[in-house]
Parts: C-alpha cells; sequence; structure tokens
C-alpha cells in the first residue's frame, strides 16, 4: 500500500510541475520563453534606450500574436537601468539569478554594456548587446568572451567611416573632442589608431562630460587651434550642448560627429546648431532615400511603418539596434531550441542576416558581424536627415 501511494504522489508531482512549467531547460514554463532585456529608458541615453524599450515590446508583441518562437510564447522580462552602470549590474544579476532568463539583450550605452559582461560570461548566457564600443567583444586586453556579441557598428569602424570622409573632404587638420566616458574614450583611442593612416592630425583634444551644461572654456582652446573641422564624438544629449556652444562661440569650422548623435532627439536638443553636422550612421535615418536596389530598403521601411503605426514618432538607430538584437536571437533560438550554447552557436554562425544596422556575418573572431558597408554619411538639413553620400 505505501509503495502504491508513493507512486501515486510521485505522478500527482510530476503533473503538477508540468502544469507550473518548471522545467529548468526552457528558460520559463514548457510554453514560454523567458528573454531578459536591460535598457537606459531613463536619464542622459534615454534618446537612445527609450526606442531601443519601445522596439523590442513591440517586436514581442508582434511574435507572439504570431505564434511565437517555435510556439513558445516569448516572455520579455524588461528592466530600465536609468543609465546608471550600478543599476545595469544589479539588473543583470537578478535576470540571471531570479528571473532565470533564457538569454539578455540591450545594454544601451558602452559602459553598461562592460559592465554587464563579467556576470553574463560567468554565467554562459548569450547576451547581445546594443552598444559601440569594440572593447564589449575585441578586449584590448585578449580576453575571450565567447557569450557576447553585438549589434552596433564597432567605434573601429565607425572611425575609419568617419576619417575616409576627412580624407575626401580635405579636412585633415582637426579638433577632437569625446565625452568622458567609456564610449568617448574607446572612439578616442581608435582615432588615435587610424588617423595617421588617412593623414589626419588632431591640432586639438579634450575631453567633456556627460552632463556638461557649458563647454565654451574647452570650445575657446578649440578655436584657439583654428581647426578644418570639429570633431564631437559622444551621444545625443551632450553632444547637442556642445554643438550649440560651438555655433555660439563662433567656430565656423565644419561639425562631423559619431553616429550616437543618430536620433531625432539630438536635433530638438540642439536646435539650430544641428544643420550642417555630418555623421556616419546606419541607413534607417535615410531609408526613405536609398536606391530601390539597396538590399536593406524593404527591411527599413517595414520596420519604419511598423514603429510609426506603434508610437507615432520615427525609429532611430538605436531602435534598430534592438530590433536587430531580437530578430538574431529569435533566429538562433529557433535553430538551437532552448539550449544555451547552441543558441551561442547559432549565433556567432550568423551570415547574411539583412537587419536594420546593416547585413550581419558573424563569425568565432567577429561577435558583430558588420563592416563600413553598414555605414552611410549623413547631414542634417533644415532639421531632417539628409544622405549625403
Amino acid at each position: 500500500m505505501k509503495r502504491w501511494w508513493a507512486a501515486l504522489l510521485a505522478l500527482w508531482m510530476t503533473m503538477m510541475l508540468a502544469a507550473c512549467g518548471q522545467s529548468p531547460a526552457s528558460g520559463g514554463g514548457e510554453g514560454e520563453l523567458k528573454i531578459g532585456a536591460i535598457f537606459s529608458a531613463s536619464g542622459g541615453a534615454a534618446p537612445l534606450g527609450k526606442p531601443e524599450m519601445e522596439t523590442v515590446k513591440m517586436l514581442v508583441k508582434q511574435w507572439n500574436e504570431q505564434g511565437g518562437i517555435e510556439g513558445k510564447t516569448i516572455k520579455l522580462i524588461a528592466y530600465d537601468d536609468k543609465s546608471n552602470q550600478n543599476e545595469a549590474v544589479l539588473s543583470t544579476k537578478k535576470l540571471i539569478e531570479q528571473d532565470k532568463v533564457t538569454a539578455i539583450i540591450g545594454g544601451t550605452i558602452s559602459g553598461n554594456s562592460l559592465a554587464m559582461i563579467p556576470q553574463i560570461e560567468k554565467a554562459g548566457i548569450p547576451y547581445i548587446s546594443l552598444a559601440a564600443s569594440k572593447q564589449i567583444v575585441n578586449p584590448d586586453d585578449g580576453s575571450s568572451r565567447p557569450w557576447t556579441f553585438k549589434t552596433a557598428q564597432g567605434d573601429d569602424i565607425v572611425i575609419q567611416k568617419l576619417l575616409s570622409f576627412l580624407k575626401e573632404k580635405g579636412w585633415t587638420k582637426v579638433a577632437w573632442l569625446n565625452v568622458a566616458n567609456a564610449y568617448g574614450t574607446s572612439g578616442h583611442d581608435e582615432f588615435v589608431r587610424y588617423a595617421p593612416q588617412y593623414g589626419v592630425q588632431a591640432v586639438a583634444e579634450e575631453e567633456f562630460e556627460a552632463t556638461v551644461d557649458d563647454a565654451k572654456a574647452m570650445l575657446t582652446r578649440v578655436k584657439k587651434a583654428n581647426p578644418q573641422a570639429v570633431i564631437v564624438w559622444g551621444t545625443a544629449q551632450e553632444s547637442a550642448v556642445v554643438t550649440k556652444n560651438i555655433r555660439q562661440l563662433g567656430i565656423e569650422a565644419p561639425i562631423v560627429e559619431s553616429h550616437g548623435i543618430g536620433t531625432k532627439g539630438f536635433i530638438d536638443l540642439a536646435g539650430e546648431a544641428a544643420n550642417g553636422v555630418w555623421f556616419p550612421a546606419g541607413r534607417i535615418l535615410v531609408a526613405d532615400q536609398l536606391p530601390d536596389s539597396d538590399p536593406q530598403k524593404e527591411t527599413l521601411l517595414a520596420y519604419k511603418r511598423d514603429f510609426e503605426k506603434a508610437y507615432g514618432y520615427e525609429p532611430t538607430t538605436f531602435g534598430g539596434h534592438a530590433w536587430d538584437a531580437f530578430h538574431l536571437l529569435a533566429n538562433a533560438i529557433k535553430e538551437g531550441g532552448t539550449d544555451k550554447e547552441k543558441i551561442r552557436s547559432a549565433l556567432e554562425n550568423t551570415k547574411k542576416f539583412i537587419g536594420i544596422s546593416g547585413v550581419f556575418h558573424m563569425s568565432t573572431d567577429d561577435h558583430t558581424g558588420l563592416d563600413a558597408d553598414s555605414l552611410v554619411m549623413v547631414q542634417i538639413q533644415d532639421g531632417k536627415f539628409v544622405l549625403a553620400e
């Protein structure tokens, strides 16, 4: 009788576990797939992180309406790190240890992404960053990061695109200004590395804080150096302040900026000073202006239509990075199931994936999979983004 009751109890417990979906391999319930996300949806990097958060929420809704991924409903567990590195680290810990997600996307800015990586690599969780620093996937110390991928073009690629443009224009004596954080420092390192190859020389080099509200003292020194062009390497909020100050001081040199300003928010913040600014960016900002032969055009326009319908404003380069991360992950899960190593391997072997940021070709040595062809030069004219090549 005892054996009969024991068998009955075991059967009942098995049925209850199945009903509750407590299968550790599934990343959630048996019909559920947990995907973690961390974005800077508020704080200084909100012009980048807000459209990223909104893009992923939109995509999860779309995919779930169409049956999810391989029949599993996607459960998005998304946190706002408030543009704070400590918040990003704490959110990462929560996603891994409490929420037990299958994979993580996000990390809006480079510093936050870099701070998240040690926990992710230790836990063996597939991770797709949305930030730019080359250090995210290729640290200078040569350490291995097999679980980490990213969808933003690396600053090494962007710098070379920018330098090629400067050389073409004949602007070889430049002022270099970067934000004093991981994004700015990494950009400066790549500028120093590649500038001699393009015959470009910095006649002034300065740093500004991400919280800058007046950069005129720094720019007075820049003005005395009389550069042929001024490079501002930062993201939308701080770069808008510096850009306005450049024009307020009467510096008439062309302004060339980083892909970190690729949002309408920069134009709103910089106002009239934004007009004439050049920068390298992905094609989403000028999707309507691309030739029909461009392999990305159809995908770009579809994302643009969906996003504008959902939120009432135009998508950004940064939302595009999130679109790419979600689809790359979804494709990898379709191929590898919920086994984390199989997901990682599928990501690493991505080929010819047409995304918003470019056409991705990843490999063991390249966990970004984009080259300079993924970028175009854009100029801001009359408050609008214009294809400049």
